[in-house]
């Protein structure tokens, strides 16, 4: 594991995540909602320079992250991935006019605070470059498809907040899928090169990655950006540290102490994206 290049990696890749969802919502909402749900909209979206702009924001920060994933753990990569928020607000500030408002500066700081508490009780475990098989892989892949398969329809029959809410958390957990295929991804080209591609996880991030686009970009079609990038940035990591300790094998803290402060540190985390989801800047 080396921090020096992960944690750089992972915090750019939040910025660059950040400033490509705000361009990408913008430009979600003004497409017809006919085509929610289906590649025509990722067609439509394709046509409009600032849905491109963000496309290609969001292109980097995945770059970063495997690229991050490829020197750290899921455990520590991805907490700092999900700050994307603090980097959001400011631009949605700077594009609207808007001042940062109190609760939004709160916000921000209950943020930062709670990922730094988390990843400060966080135990030393080497990145490794072991390859879960496949049969590590098959109950992940079983979970996370019933879950989506379940919800999506149900997000079709609903309308408003509950339509996004259902839309975003199929699309966090699906970018949770993502990062774990990719830490996996990496792992393969830094151990066999090119001989990775030989393998079934590489082409699997194509799958997985165009069923995320498409259920991100209806999350922020269905409504605003306050219901949407709050869930993604709250499941998205959860999910893949889930997935980190039962595929990957990665560890939490061992001891009492370190349990308690990583949980009162992602529980600030969580409140802290959910005031930043309220502020005036996100609900507008």
């Amino acid at each position: 594991m080396n921090t020096a290049v992960a944690v750089p990696a992972a915090l750019l890749s939040a910025i660059c995540f950040g400033g490509g969802s705000v361009l990408q919502h913008q430009a979600a909402r003004q497409a017809s909602r006919q085509e929610s749900l289906r590649l025509r909209l990722l067609l439509d979206l394709a046509r409009r320079p600032m849905w491109l702009a963000g496309m290609g924001l969001v292109t980097s920060s995945f770059a970063l992250l495997g690229f991050a994933l490829a020197f750290g753990p899921l455990v520590l990569v991805l907490p700092l991935a999900a700050t994307d928020l603090l980097f959001a607000l400011p631009l949605l500030a700077w594009r609207r006019r808007m001042p940062l408002t109190h609760f939004a500066a709160t916000g921000m700081v209950c943020t930062a605070g709670g990922v730094a508490m988390f990843l400060t009780a966080l135990p030393h475990s080497p990145a490794g470059a072991a390859v879960p098989s496949v049969r590590d892989w098959v109950p992940v892949l079983a979970a996370i498809g019933g879950v989506v398969a379940l919800l999506v329809p149900t997000g079709v029959s609903r309308r408003g907040r509950l339509r996004t809410a259902l839309y975003a958390i199929c699309a966090a957990l699906m970018l949770a899928l993502l990062d774990s295929l990719t830490k996996s991804a990496a792992g393969l080209f830094r151990v066999d090169g090119f001989g990775a591609f030989s393998r079934w996880e590489p082409y699997s991030l194509i799958v997985v990655g165009a069923v995320g686009l498409v259920l991100s970009q209806s999350a922020y079609q269905a409504g605003s950006l306050a219901i949407s990038l709050p869930i993604i940035d709250t499941l998205e990591p959860i999910g893949a540290v889930a997935i980190g300790i039962a595929v990957f094998g990665e560890q939490l803290a061992s001891s009492v102490w370190a349990l308690t402060v990583q949980a009162l540190g992602a529980a600030m985390a969580v409140a802290g994206i959910a005031l930043l989801g309220r502020s005036p800047l996100a609900t507008a």
